[in-house]
Parts: C-alpha cells; structure tokens; sequence
C-alpha cells in the first residue's frame, strides 16, 4: 500500500492509468479529501495544500476538521484467544502491547 503522511493524516495513493495521475485520498476520517497530481512532486503539494485547506475551511465554518485515528484501539476477543495472545506475548517476551502492535503492522504489510 502506498501512503503519504502530512500533519498526523494519512493518505492512500493509487495510479489511475486511464488518467495517468496519481490519485490520493484522506484515510482515518469520514470527510472525503482527495487530491492528485501527475508527478511525486505535484502530488505531494497537492496533499499538503487539500489537508492545509481542509483544516482552513473546517475553522471557518466552525465545524471541526476530524482528527486522524489517534493510535488507540478498543476491540472484544473471545476469552480463549485473549489468553492465546497473552501466551505468545509472553513467549515473544514482549507486552500484549507490542506483541499486538508488530502483528497488526505486519498483518497490514506496513
């Protein structure tokens, strides 16, 4: 997966190969921000100037730009596999924390 990261937001960039751009979208937020451009370099300025005017537009409005996913994350498991994470942690000699965290990074080939 290819991202971009400016001012805590993340970005997911693909290539529309019709167009022959660079196409980027805001990820971790339900407002759609989306920018693109036809080089690394235009695509880049076009995602510091769509978060900037994304924040610019949210305080003129008076309605708050959304934040990006703040890195904490609340989830149910089964018991069983609570216990089960818990033993590979200890194995691994890391907190569930860390166990957790690098397993979800790999998982989602960061």
């Amino acid at each position: 997966m290819n991202i971009m990261k400016y001012k805590g937001y993340i970005a997911h960039i693909e290539y529309d190969d019709e167009d022959r751009i660079f196409v980027g979208h805001l990820t971790g937020i339900k407002d759609i921000v989306g920018f693109h451009g036809s080089t690394v370099e235009e695509l880049e300025k076009a995602f510091h100037e769509s978060v900037d005017n994304y924040i610019a537009i949210s305080e003129e409005t008076g309605r708050p730009a959304e934040k990006p996913l703040s890195g904490k994350l609340l989830l149910s498991i089964p018991p069983e596999v609570h216990a089960a994470v818990a033993n590979a942690a200890q194995g691994h000699g890391k907190s569930i924390n860390q166990w957790v965290s690098e397993t979800l990074k790999e998982a989602a080939q960061m």
